[in-house]
């Protein structure tokens, strides 16, 4: 027999499986035992929820031979055929293919013919908001007066698409989105009978992702067991599969937006693609920590409402006091919008880069916030009487958006106390050579050309890294401000320590005979992939 998917196998039998609707499954077994079965029903929510299922479980039990307390027993004749999907009493319609009103003739034609060796002919048709208006007028009659022998439960995503004359004939049961803790518990259920060996935080982030789905839980714990064949599924490797990030990412993107730094942002990016995870992914979840942020600062108990770690609810609040809610607002706005554009684009990561500097360009924005953001700048400049051209382009410069000096210098302390690092000795100096590549390649593409082409060496006098250049013509366009701030973070990042250094011309030190080739002092020499350039 082929492979079973697990949303497939593991689909509920009875109302007891069905987890996270609790209201709705009462009130069907309730009708069962009390014989109190309706003509139509209308089973509305969003996806992977237990509409369907639902549906087919009330077929069964209708039918069931011997039903306990409500539910199917499924050893009877017609509970098998309806699971096996043979039975002639159970029709199950898609509404995407079969919504004309030939269709709905169809339908007319055959309930008149009473069920087969059951009490009850049971008409489930799946993504009802799909049937055209023409159709739904010919089942009109139908649906309300139906044989006494003769159910309708309509399944639908989308309610607000079925005509109110449907809608008045059905009873109407919302499923809600399932509880986070449920579908962990029935993750872990299944993977303990499926011998699929997963990390309760793995667990954890799969039902998260679902967004209240079991079907989608249940998917992706069957695409992770398949990745990992055999293999314990652990939250490093889920991200792998998933296509998303690690948590602490969203909260240093979150500090290079409020530092208003376009280079690590960028670099930030560079890093999630080359990790191969998902640009959209991010977007939705960066919003959502986002979310997380905004409420630890506006909410009185944040605890129950982000369901979340400990730690990571501690590194939230402490997110939510270093910056405003109006900042908030503005990023929240501006990713809902990139996430919207994103479902369409080929070049996601344009426009993610765009955002980027929208959010730390404000000037470059009209709309109501920005614009008060610029507003401000000018009212404090015109109290101080020293308004103009070059001190309002100095503020937009140095400012934050919508925070004043005090947020700035606390989070500027904060962010420098945070990437303190310890300085490079001569020693650790010596595996430069070794990863000059790497760190050249980190760099963004023309100071990567450049550097590529460049010798690392370490000065014997004071042991201080010197990076020589054999075309004077390079070395003039990496020096520059920007060139440094991108090298002492990509240092930060490989080395893991703060980096002294120098450039340098080679010709002129050959001239001066102050050259020192990294043969000298490291034993080997630096390889160059001119194939890149």
């Amino acid at each position: 027999m082929s492979y079973i998917a697990l949303y497939r196998k593991w689909r509920p039998a009875s109302f007891d499986d069905i987890k996270g609707q609790d209201a709705i499954v009462t009130t069907l077994r309730n009708q069962i035992e009390a014989n109190r079965i309706g003509h139509a029903y209308l089973f509305c929510g969003t996806r992977g929820t237990g509409k369907t299922s639902a549906a087919k479980v009330f077929a069964k039990a209708v039918n069931c031979e011997n039903p306990v307390n409500g539910n199917p027993c499924g050893q009877c004749e017609s509970c098998k055929s309806i699971a096996a999907g043979t039975s002639l009493n159970v029709i199950e319609m898609d509404a995407a293919s079969n919504n004309g009103v030939d269709d709905a003739r169809q339908i007319k034609e055959s309930v008149v013919y009473s069920p087969t060796n059951a009490r009850y002919k049971v008409y489930i048709i799946d993504e009802a908001h799909q049937i055209t208006k023409e159709a739904f007028n010919a089942l009109l009659k139908t649906i309300e007066e139906p044989p006494g022998y003769v159910v309708f439960i309509l399944a639908t995503t989308e309610p607000h698409k079925i005509p109110v004359t449907i809608l008045s004939r059905c009873q109407r049961y919302d499923f809600k989105r399932i509880g986070k803790d449920t579908i962990e518990k029935r993750l872990l259920e299944v993977a303990q009978n499926e011998g699929i060996k997963v990390e309760e935080k793995a667990v954890s982030y799969i039902a998260s992702k679902a967004e209240g789905g079991m079907r989608d839980a249940l998917s992706l714990l069957d695409q992770c067991s398949s990745f990992f064949l055999g293999k314990e599924i652990t939250y490093e490797r889920a991200l792998e599969v998933l296509g998303a990030v690690d948590t602490s990412i969203f909260s240093e993107f979150l500090r290079d937006l409020c530092a208003r730094s376009v280079t690590d942002c960028v670099d930030l990016i560079d890093r999630i693609l080359a990790q191969g995870r998902d640009i959209a992914v991010f977007t939705n979840d960066f919003i959502w920590h986002m979310r997380n942020v905004l409420l630890a600062k506006t909410a009185e108990d944040v605890s129950e409402i982000v369901d979340t770690s400990a730690d990571n609810l501690a590194l939230i609040k402490t997110e939510a006091e270093a910056v405003s809610e109006e900042t908030l607002l503005r990023f929240i706005r501006i990713f809902s919008e990139l996430s919207n554009s994103l479902r369409y684009a080929t070049q996601k990561r344009v426009l993610i880069e765009i955002a980027v500097i929208k959010i730390c360009r404000p000037k470059m924005e009209t709309d109501i916030t920005s614009l008060a953001d610029r507003l401000k700048i000018i009212e404090e400049l015109m109290d101080s009487g020293s308004l103009t051209k070059e001190t309002y382009n100095k503020r937009v410069k140095e400012s934050l958006p919508s925070e004043d000096a005090s947020e700035r210098s606390a989070k500027k302390s904060a962010t420098e106390e945070a990437l303190k690092l310890p300085k490079a000795t001569t020693d650790d100096l010596k595996s430069v050579n070794e990863r000059w590549q790497e760190i050249a390649r980190s760099m963004p593409g023309m100071y990567s050309a450049c550097l590529c082409k460049a010798t690392p060496s370490v000065r014997p006098s004071d042991g201080k890294l010197i990076i020589q250049f054999e075309d004077d013509t390079q070395m003039l366009l990496c020096n520059e401000d920007a060139f440094r701030e991108s090298l002492d973070s990509v240092f930060k990042k490989v080395m893991k320590k703060e980096v002294e250094y120098e450039l340098a011309s080679a010709n002129k030190a050959k001239e001066n005979g102050e050259y020192y080739p990294p043969v000298s002092v490291f034993g080997m020499e630096v390889t160059v992939d001119d194939s890149d350039f």
